[in-house]
């Protein structure tokens, strides 16, 4: 009988941990590519954050078959000597490419086998790693990127974002789990790391004096989105990485989640295993082995830009942190070196990056003068409202999953908008493109979300999907019934987009014009500009 992808995986990783395989790659380094056993290619390398990749161009199998490279980045805090580094190794071995990921990562592409343990050693020296940051474990570790900045903050969460990353990437007690795990801890009010998405998702919150966290369990997007549970527990400071790795625990021995792929995630337990939140808070309580407190009330934050663009002030007084958009991600070494060069003269020396694959300087004195050279860079800190919410996912020019190219089509796409609707209002409309329906480009929770397909002549298109946001009302989007060719994007939602300008109420934002509207309306503008008049 053949085995499914399931039980292929699962044999596998049973057979040789995948975080031991170094020696191993060391040996295809000196002997070559087709020396590479498919069973670490295909599976083991991603522990080590290694993926096969495509040409560039979206065609896989090629003479000399490349690999993308993800560099763990906990809390998405890089300092410039960091950044340098990743900026040299990208130059070196990956064609100066260097894309910042929704998760605080950094990918590098078109490296070779043969240059993948140099990689290694180069990013070692600066006190990076690629492991863990693909694979079935403890995915990077995301956080506030103003954590210890923001004067507004509930508390600086970065410290529990480091022990949680110190606990369970490259334990062997964890190097084994059904699937990916993804874990945020947000101190800050805005929640700018999405807790609400993550199969773990930790949000600062006061108990008299007392700081801890209120937990969320079993969110995720990819197929069947779901929003987490918050269970009724208060999560004193001292034991959120208590908490973490007993929920990393659970997931790791729920078997039934080994038995389909497709749906070994957390949120699984919830939609088909039967689990909920008292079963979840007492199996949790017994790995303490002791009770957690009960729930604190908590402020959600309201929708909208969750990013900390532009320019604002730190706790410290005279201190400033400044926020610039990185178009879609899309970054390369002299850009990263650039923005290390700013960071040490304006700066303190750090990089920050978001989950709206974006980049933050603090540490500044004068931020005006700093905002200057940014938008020199390409790096708008004032940047428009179309490109300063615009999200892209890997796509076809490199993701073998993909079934559209997204980050020259998004940029594109957002630069022609910012062109022809110079009027759009000063909220940032968030835009995201993904290339398949995975959704790592995030399109459930966008207020207007595009997925890739192929139309009926096999052409790249989009499908048009509306109405989502987190926080207070969250909810993810809706599908229309409307696809296009990708090279019609701009003027069908040009038409969408005046139709929400002609048409909504005073302060309203797109995404809860589009709550409101019927299907057929927003199907009518999503014809031309015309129709929407």
């Amino acid at each position: 009988m053949r085995e499914s992808a399931a039980q292929r995986n699962e044999r596998i990783k049973a057979a040789k941990a995948p975080w031991d395989i170094l020696p191993d790659i060391e040996r295809y380094a000196r002997d070559g590519y087709a020396a590479i056993d498919p069973e670490d290619r295909d599976v083991r390398f991603r522990a080590w954050g290694i993926y096969t990749q495509g040409d560039g161009a979206g065609v896989f199998g090629q003479a000399v078959p490349r690999f993308m490279m993800r560099v763990r980045i906990p809390g998405g805090i890089l300092t410039t000597v960091q950044a340098r580094a990743v900026a040299a190794l990208s130059r070196r071995h990956g064609r100066g490419l260097a894309d910042v990921t929704n998760r605080q990562n950094i990918q590098l592409h078109w490296v070779e086998i043969g240059d993948v343990p140099a990689v290694f050693r180069g990013l070692a020296e600066v006190g990076l790693s690629t492991q863990g940051a693909c694979g079935d474990d403890t995915r990077n570790v995301t956080g506030c990127p103003v954590a210890g900045l923001d004067a507004g903050e509930v508390c600086d969460g970065s410290p529990v974002v480091r022990e949680i990353d110190r606990r369970l990437n490259g334990n062997p007690a964890y190097g084994n789990l059904p699937r990916k795990f993804k874990i945020c801890v947000a101190g800050c009010r805005e929640w700018c790391c999405y807790p609400e998405i993550n199969d773990v998702g930790m949000t600062a919150v006061r108990r008299g004096e007392q700081v801890g966290f209120s937990l969320r369990l079993g969110g995720g997007l990819s197929t069947a989105p779901r929003l987490g549970s918050r269970l009724d527990c208060f999560i004193p400071w001292a034991q959120a990485a208590d908490v973490a790795e007993a929920v990393a625990a659970i997931f790791r021995d729920s078997d039934c989640l080994r038995e389909h792929r497709h749906k070994a995630r957390m949120k699984y337990l919830y939609l088909q295993y039967g689990w909920d939140d008292e079963r979840f808070l007492r199996e949790i309580q017994a790995r303490l082995g002791a009770p957690l407190p009960p729930a604190v009330p908590e402020d959600l934050p309201p929708d909208g830009a969750r990013d900390h663009m532009g320019i604002h002030a730190q706790r410290r007084a005279g201190l400033f942190y400044v926020g610039a958009t990185m178009r879609v991600g899309r970054s390369h070494a002299d850009q990263l070196d650039a923005l290390a060069e700013l960071a040490d003269r304006y700066g303190c020396g750090e990089l920050r990056l978001t989950n709206a694959q974006n980049v933050i300087i603090p540490g500044v004195r004068d931020p005006e003068a700093l905002a200057g050279e940014l938008e020199t860079l390409g790096l708008p800190v004032s940047a428009s409202p179309v490109e300063r919410g615009t999200v892209a996912c890997t796509g076809s020019e490199f993701c073998k999953l993909a079934i559209t190219e997204t980050k020259g089509f998004a940029a594109a796409l957002a630069a022609e908008l910012d062109r022809r609707i110079p009027e759009y209002p000063a909220e940032s409309l968030r835009l995201h493109v993904t290339g398949c329906p995975n959704a790592c480009g995030q399109h459930w929770i966008a207020e207007l979300g595009l997925q890739g397909v192929r139309m009926p002549n096999g052409a790249e298109g989009y499908e048009v999907f509306v109405g989502g946001g987190l926080g207070r009302d969250a909810a993810f989007v809706r599908r229309l019934g409307v696809r296009f060719p990708a090279d019609e994007a701009a003027d069908r939602v040009e038409g969408l987009l005046r139709g929400y300008l002609l048409h909504r109420r005073d302060g309203e934002r797109f995404r809860d014009f589009a709550r409101r509207m019927p299907d057929p309306l927003l199907e009518l503008w999503l014809g031309t500009a015309e129709a929407a008049s």
